[in-house]
């Protein structure tokens, strides 16, 4: 078996519910969502021979996924927070923060969930979303102020 092969359904077995909750606020559910992730990494199988192994695997099969699952898109469904990944928002903060969240830029939307649901390196970011690691965390910084102030001003606590 090729070793692309080989490492493209190692990263599928190990990595599947990264993948998932990654693009889950991109499909807008879940169901699209794993959808999105089965034609991602069945488009990574078939364009194997296409990777030439300039960056990493995962990252290269991230645009792909990610690719897949904007054209999934279903417009005007939205996913909570807490559906994605209970322990990482508090009780007290689910509102306050998932409208926070929602109402982020799409790009920056986009890089906090995969930095903080999909638990991406800002290196694998950079390759999936094929801007440079300082631009992922010049988003990140702005996401994380921006989101610091609406809840400051929703009197919620940090």
């Amino acid at each position: 078996m090729d070793e692309t092969v080989a490492g493209i359904e190692r990263l599928y077995r190990e990595r599947y519910t990264r993948f998932r909750n990654g693009v889950a606020p991109v499909t807008g559910s879940y169901e699209t969502a794993h959808d999105a992730v089965q034609e991602g990494f069945a488009r990574a199988l078939r364009a194997s021979p296409q990777y030439a192994g300039r960056g990493s695997l995962e990252g290269w099969v991230w645009r792909i996924v990610l690719r897949t699952a904007l054209e999934q898109r279903r417009p005007g469904e939205e996913i909570s927070l807490d559906a994605v990944d209970p322990e990482f928002v508090e009780p007290e903060r689910d509102f306050a923060l998932t409208t926070a969240v929602h109402a982020l830029p799409p790009r920056q939307r986009l890089v906090v969930f995969l930095r903080y649901f999909a638990d991406l390196s800002y290196q694998t970011i950079a390759e999936a979303l094929e801007i440079d690691a300082g631009t992922v965390a010049a988003t990140l910084a702005q996401a994380r102020a921006t989101l610091a102030a609406v809840l400051q001003e929703e009197g919620v606590r940090s």
